[in-house]
């Protein structure tokens, strides 16, 4: 699918149209809400810093990026918004994006043996892997490590890594994906 079919499955699935799991579950479609919310700031507010933007632009070759991710995922949320425009500036790139739970190719990309997601792998023409990314930027990455050693209430946990990316306004996304791009 392409990302403006992603985008229409968060309206559908506000809808009550898509009804499998997990969107049968009231707490799965309040975090598809409140993500089509983030996705729709960070849409409107985020910016691409210059250095990013002149070294996709110099992408001469096709490549093919495959995000894999759910309309679910909160890491996600704030982090599509950028890997699209960041996309947009160069036609030699095409983004295809895959759902984690609906045959993706999840299972070739484990982060510490899990299906984190997002996922976002870069492919060259041949389709030979140049590189991936995610699920999070490496700051927030460590922050949910250390969470996880913590007793603190997941609700807790979520703010916190929430307010994170509030204050790091796809800053860090961008720098790694600059240096993997060198």
């Amino acid at each position: 699918m392409n990302l403006q079919e992603y985008r229409n499955l968060f309206t559908e699935i506000l809808m009550g149209n898509v009804t499998e799991a997990p969107y049968d579950n009231a707490g799965y479609i309040n975090y598809v809400k409140l993500n089509n919310s983030r996705m729709k700031r960070w849409t409107k507010q985020g910016t691409i810093e210059p250095e990013l933007a002149k070294a996709i632009s110099s992408i001469d070759q096709p490549q093919k990026w495959v995000l894999i991710t759910e309309p679910w995922c909160g890491d996600a949320a704030n982090s599509i918004p950028y890997i699209e425009k960041i996309a947009a500036l160069n036609s030699n790139i095409t983004l295809e994006v895959q759902l984690r739970d609906s045959d993706s190719e999840i299972d070739n990309y484990l982060t510490n043996g899990g299906k984190s997601i997002p996922k976002l792998i870069t492919r060259d023409a041949e389709g030979n892997d140049l590189f991936t990314w995610g699920p999070r930027p490496a700051e927030a990455q460590a922050l949910v490590q250390e969470q996880k050693k913590s007793d603190a209430p997941a609700d807790e946990k979520y703010g916190e890594i929430l307010h994170w990316y509030k204050e790091d306004k796809g800053k860090s996304i961008q720098t790694e994906l600059l240096d993997l791009l060198s």
